[in-house]
């Protein structure tokens, strides 16, 4: 389907579904407990703020910036992190919220220096699942969409900085 001269992969009505179907999963599962929800910026944050906003369990949200990306279509080898306020997460449930999974080094890494805080409990969440390049053994806990090699943008990714704005999930011909 075309939108705006984008082709469109997943519709905002199939992202949304997604989001709700995973904030029912996250809620059945994490429930009884307070969530500190760590949000990886920038491409996560749309979805994020849909996800706790869908959810019943009640959250803290937390952002940091983790990029293993530096010319926007090939992963890196390293990791490179900011975040804004101290991380305290001792004893505590910790949702991390990616927009994609992909090699999966940054979902590895980020979890394991979460886990040196050692937290009662660590969960991870992507909206999009790419299976296709996963160089670390690394699966989130839930996952809503599924893409083999595409190059994707919109709903929070982006392609060179652009397109974050969209309500879908469109294919990129880089």
């Amino acid at each position: 389907m075309m939108a705006s001269g984008h082709t469109v992969l997943f519709s905002a009505d199939v992202i949304s579904r997604s989001v709700r179907d995973l904030a029912l999963s996250i809620d059945r599962d994490l429930r009884n407990s307070r969530v500190v929800v760590i949000t990886v910026l920038k491409g996560a944050v749309m979805f994020s703020c849909d996800l706790v906003r869908a959810m019943e369990t009640e959250t803290e949200m937390v952002f940091l910036s983790a990029s293993s990306y530096s010319d926007g279509f090939t992963p890196d080898e390293t990791l490179r992190l900011q975040q804004e306020t101290e991380l305290d997460v001792a004893g505590r449930d910790v949702l991390i919220v990616d927009d994609i999974i992909d090699t999966g080094r940054t979902l590895t890494e980020l979890a394991g220096l979460i886990q040196l805080q050692q937290p009662r409990s660590i969960s991870t969440v992507a909206l999009v699942n790419k299976t296709s390049r996963r160089a670390a053994a690394a699966e989130p806990t839930y996952s809503g969409l599924e893409i083999g090699e595409e190059f994707i943008y919109g709903y929070g990714l982006d392609w060179d900085e652009r397109y974050r704005d969209l309500p879908f999930i469109a294919l990129a011909n880089p």
